[in-house]
């Protein structure tokens, strides 16, 4: 699904549940779940709606959409480039270390891409219920997700925001918030964050080493709940025994039963 301002040609790719072979008309609008970092992001969830889910059970049986790049472009570059707001290369110092990709900062011309070509094209030809169109994103797709907060709050009804990288050029998503509340009295959205534990700073080897980003999750949250958004329902999990490289599949599991719970009652 190619982005006519940009050129590049992206890849969507779209699993849906079984029971959507089976579906009518008269079963209406159906849920659906757009992730990030579709190579690794897409199998995981893919395996998640349908061994947790149990066909609509446990969790709603939701159309799984993954948001991938093009095919002959390197997937770290891709997701450095377009998940991130700013472009820290600019700046006059930063840490060499952390910055290594060779561009960033096109976070806005891609959530556009989004909100203009993917989502209209691929809601309208799965019938997808735009009160449950939900942004999944771990780390950099986390940080896509707030900038989609403050810019594009309607364009997704739910956002779990996985490990978000908040600490990103200088924590400058915090500033991007205090323009939006200048602006702005409410924020509706339905916000879930999840973070490992481990993902604080301290001794031991699965510790993150300079960013304390549990921190940077409690703050993000409190800085919302500040705002008395009328709309806004946000929360978040520090899940133990968790790092960032481990945490996904449990706090992808537990955002989606917080976004798309199923008809019921819950079956292990």
């Amino acid at each position: 699904m190619p982005d006519p301002v940009s050129g590049r040609k992206y890849e969507v790719w779209v699993d849906l549940p079984v029971s959507a072979t089976t579906a009518s008309p008269a079963d209406g609008p159906r849920p659906a779940v757009f992730v990030t970092d579709a190579p690794y992001a897409f199998p995981m969830v893919r395996a998640l709606r349908n061994r947790v889910g149990q066909q609509g059970r446990n969790l709603a049986d939701f159309i799984l959409v993954g948001l991938a790049g093009p095919a002959d472009e390197s997937a770290t570059d891709m997701r450095s480039r377009d998940y991130t707001p700013t472009n820290p290369l600019t700046r006059p110092h930063r840490p060499a270390n952390r910055y290594g990709a060779p561009r960033y900062g096109d976070g806005a011309l891609y959530l556009k891409y989004l909100a203009d070509i993917v989502v209209p094209a691929v809601s309208a030809r799965y019938r997808i219920d735009p009160a449950r169109r939900v942004l999944l994103g771990h780390s950099f797709g986390a940080l896509l997700g707030t900038q989609a907060l403050f810019t594009r709050p309607d364009l997704f009804s739910h956002y779990i925001l996985g490990s978000p990288s908040l600490w990103f050029d200088g924590r400058v998503m915090f500033d991007r918030e205090a323009a939006y509340a200048q602006r702005h009295t409410d924020l509706a959205a339905n916000v879930f964050q999840y973070i490992g534990a481990y993902e604080a700073v301290a001794k031991g080897p699965r510790y993150n080493t300079e960013t304390d980003m549990v921190a940077d999750v409690r703050r993000f949250e409190a800085t919302l709940r500040k705002r008395r958004y009328r709309s806004l329902r946000i929360e978040s999990h520090v899940l133990a025994g968790e790092d960032h490289l481990t945490v996904a599949p449990a706090g992808a599991t537990l955002g989606l039963l917080w976004a798309l719970p199923g008809r019921g009652p819950y079956q292990a």
